[in-house]
């Protein structure tokens, strides 16, 4: 049996309790936001590349062409007209030595065409139709916890996948 460190127990008596670690101490929004975007830099999360998007592809390119889905280590980028797929596929092995350089593990670019839908405008009652029914409203569906790795989560989130959006997005990378 393991004997927990002197600062994790206490002896009442014949018993010797066991305490929770210390707490680490407080840290500012900005630390945390700052870390939460190391660590999606470092686990290759697509939100990362999303941020870091303008400056990988260059402001011309990144206008016109999005990254989509990163699996693993291959990266899929759309393209919203044929001619922007050609400089796509023109560019493909600058693009992939700037994401290497960007510090992104892609070994592999696919590219396709995609037509994304223009946002709605904001302020207009499409976008407050969308938002009113969104499954991550915490204030609309509650704060939960994950029944697979205890993660708060919102409610509508755990009623969609049966599980948080974290876990959805392991099952995801894993499926693949």
């Amino acid at each position: 049996m393991a004997i927990a460190p002197r600062n994790q127990s206490r002896r009442q008596g014949a018993i010797t309790l066991l305490l929770p670690p210390p707490r680490p101490p407080a840290q500012g929004l900005a630390a945390v936001l700052d870390r939460l975007q190391r660590e999606w830099q470092s686990e290759g999360h697509l939100a990362a590349l999303w941020q870091a998007w303008p400056r990988i592809a260059g402001p011309q390119l990144a206008q016109h062409c999005r990254p989509l889905r990163l699996q693993g280590r291959r990266l899929t980028v759309g393209a919203s007209h044929p001619q922007w797929l050609q400089a796509l596929r023109f560019n493909r092995h600058q693009l992939l030595g700037s994401l290497r350089a960007a510090g992104f593990a892609v070994q592999e670019i696919q590219i396709q065409q995609h037509h994304a839908p223009p946002p709605p405008p904001p302020g207009s009652e499409q976008e407050a139709a969308v938002w009113e029914r969104h499954p991550s409203r915490v204030d609309v569906h509650g704060l939960l916890s994950c029944p697979c790795c205890q993660r708060p989560s919102p409610g509508g989130e755990l009623q969609r996948w049966g599980h948080c959006s974290f876990c959805q997005r392991e099952r995801m990378d894993g499926a693949q």
